[in-house]
């Protein structure tokens, strides 16, 4: 089945919507959050794990992926949903936010990126049209359009060559897609300049793919300016295709993020976080290894029906963490990542009962947020 997206509801009183992505792996209703599982692994998780936590669709990562195992051994054992066990919705990021980060590792070209292996320093060169064909490879049900990642800072003159790159590279992959079945979805850039993020939507746009991605966000810019791009950018956005934030981010941006009409949110938050022993609740963040909860018998939070709440407490989770268990890190994840999947069932509900501006309010005022 190709990919389709279906407005279900737009809220009378912000800009978030209620859809439903249809993808060849099953559906996604929307906004919807994408756990990170860049090398075909959600750190700290079984396939089963993630499921169970309600989650509908993950993200991979192309340059990660062509590295090591390569996608076309991903593509002789029958693509990445049967590679790692996971048999619903993939999205796979193109690479250019990996290359961006290997900074000295990188040459920028208009031809693509030259860069050198994180793992063993060898010598690759990344074309729109190969960021396509390993996408094409790994068989992912949305694949994304290889960028540049605009910096911040950046002057006005490197945001606008950084951009005209992006648009021309977009072009290219649109060119380079063979993959009927395959969506792909075209990425708005423009760094901090509101003129410049008008003219990507200007011409970005009119290549035609079937969703659209603000990139160049949550890159070291202040909070409240990526917040000003995404109010001001979203809505100029076609109504009819999903609309993507990349990287982004704490439970805060994605409230913030559905209320100026965002589809689809990912980031490492929830996992690195359970990694590090920082666990979310309703009412406030958790520390595990603070002594405060050496003898607390309760679950991590009270309202939460996920596995470890169900079973653990406070105080053997601060044992496992502390004695450095592996066990430490699956439980936090499993309670994290269960903690966004509630997070966007609850806004999913709030949005339904025309309750969301209420129901935001009252979250980011809690949070101190915006």
């Amino acid at each position: 089945m190709p990919f389709s997206f279906d407005l279900i509801k737009k809220d009378p009183d912000s800009q978030a919507r209620l859809g439903k992505m249809i993808t060849p792996h099953g559906s996604v209703n929307t906004p919807a959050f994408m756990p990170v599982g860049t090398q075909g692994t959600v750190k700290a998780m079984t396939p089963e794990q993630i499921e169970n936590c309600g989650t509908s669709i993950i993200l991979g990562n192309t340059y990660h992926l062509y590295l090591r195992p390569g996608h076309e051994t991903v593509k002789k054992l029958g693509g990445l949903h049967k590679f790692m066990n996971w048999p619903h919705p993939i999205l796979t990021d193109s690479g250019g936010f990996q290359v961006y980060s290997l900074g000295a590792l990188r040459k920028i070209t208009k031809d693509g990126v030259i860069f050198r292996s994180h793992i063993d320093g060898s010598k690759h060169l990344l074309t729109p049209a190969k960021a396509v064909a390993i996408q094409e490879a790994l068989g992912s049900d949305i694949m994304m359009c290889l960028d540049e990642c605009t910096p911040y800072p950046a002057t006005l003159s490197a945001a606008q060559k950084s951009l005209a790159l992006t648009v021309q590279w977009a072009k290219l992959c649109k060119e380079a897609k063979k993959n009927e079945e395959q969506a792909i979805f075209g990425i708005i850039q423009g760094g901090t300049y509101p003129d410049l993020r008008r003219q990507a939507v200007d011409e970005i746009v009119p290549i035609g793919f079937d969703g659209y991605a603000l990139g160049g966000v949550s890159v070291g810019e202040p909070k409240e300016v990526m917040y000003s791009i995404a109010e001001a950018v979203t809505p100029t956005l076609p109504e009819n295709k999903p609309r993507y934030l990349m990287g982004v981010g704490t439970p805060e941006d994605i409230v913030f993020g559905v209320s100026c009409g965002i589809d689809l949110f990912d980031c490492v938050i929830p996992t690195r976080s359970a990694r590090h022993g920082l666990l979310f609740t309703n009412s406030e963040k958790i520390v595990i290894k603070n002594a405060r909860w050496r003898e607390d018998n309760d679950p991590i939070d009270k309202t939460c029906d996920c596995y470890t709440c169900k079973n653990f407490s406070r105080s053997y989770l601060r044992h496992l963490f502390v004695a450095g268990e592996i066990l430490a890190m699956v439980l936090n994840t499993i309670h994290n990542v269960r903690y966004y999947m509630r997070l966007l069932e609850q806004i999913r509900a709030a949005l339904e009962n025309n309750s969301f501006l209420k129901f935001r309010n009252t979250f980011l005022n809690q949070k101190g947020g915006t």
